[in-house]
């Protein structure tokens, strides 16, 4: 893989990239403690050998760093936009994870021609709470106390993190879990542990500030969304919910799995992605 560093006024952004060839996609990965590497290091060399594979870190995350001011849901979108156009495409398809799946069917919602096709799997931007629990995760998103300092705390420790990793973002055995505690261990040592700007941001006081189900309907990309059964932060009922609203959205359910999808079934995620990417192949994993 080759890495690119995009100047902005707050820092930099860094992109990953891999193969030469064939039609271009854009990983767009999680909040938090995810990065780059950390959602997609299945996923981008079982691309690259038929796709010039671009791999975001999205600000304060991983390589993208320094990074000052805050990375608004605006912004964020915004830097997609820079990356296409610093590798000169009009258009490609985006794949995104939770917070980075959000993104991308926001963007597929506001750049209808820069979207060949569109993967969001567990995507945030579909959730809402009731009274009592939205104002206490409004109260969490607002004090510093609760989104990073007690988070840090728990993530002090591996065994912190491998906790955290087994209960919220998995839903049971990980092949590689050992590695993935090593680079979430990694991520918290360079940016510490808790809440993204984005999902502080996306939660007002008596709604949420980023609630893409109303305009879901105005997505033409074709569009594959990938969910867990056993998804503790994204329920299969939400994400089912959200997939009728778009025309045409296909959804696949992975059962036994949690959270983080593309890291607990690598390699059925990337059958069903590379298999949505090329569908002139005639092969249908979905049908």
């Amino acid at each position: 893989m080759r890495s690119t560093y995009l100047p902005c006024p707050e820092g930099r952004l860094h992109v990953y990239s891999a193969g030469e060839h064939g039609p271009p996609v854009l990983l767009l990965s999680g909040a938090g403690v995810d990065n780059a590497i950390l959602s997609w290091r299945h996923l981008i060399p079982a691309l690259a050998p038929r796709h010039r594979v671009l791999a975001l870190d999205w600000p304060k995350q991983g390589r993208s760093r320094p990074w000052t001011g805050r990375a608004t849901h605006e912004r964020m979108l915004r830097c997609i936009s820079q990356v296409l156009d610093h590798f000169q495409l009009g258009s490609a398809s985006l794949a995104g994870l939770s917070q980075g799946g959000a993104l991308a069917l926001a963007y597929a919602i506001d750049h209808p021609k820069r979207v060949d096709r569109l993967v969001a799997l567990a995507p945030a931007g579909i959730l809402s709470f009731p009274p009592g629990v939205h104002q206490a995760l409004w109260l969490t998103a607002k004090l510093p106390l609760l989104n990073r300092t007690l988070p840090g705390l728990m993530f002090r420790s591996r065994a912190g993190v491998a906790r955290f990793a087994e209960q919220a973002l998995f839903a049971g055995p990980v092949p590689d879990l050992a590695e993935i505690v090593d680079e979430i261990v990694e991520e918290v040592g360079h940016g510490g542990a808790g809440s993204s700007d984005w999902q502080n941001a996306s939660i007002g006081p008596l709604r949420m500030r980023v609630d893409l189900r109303p305009r879901l309907h105005r997505i033409t990309a074709p569009t594959l969304l990938i969910q867990g059964d056993r998804d503790r932060g994204v329920s299969h009922e939400r994400t089912r919910a959200a997939a009728a609203l778009i025309p045409g959205a296909r959804l696949e359910i992975l059962e036994g799995n949690g959270h983080w999808v593309n890291r607990q079934s690598p390699g059925r995620v990337n059958e069903l992605i590379a298999a949505f990417l090329n569908p002139m192949d005639g092969v249908d994993p979905l049908g």
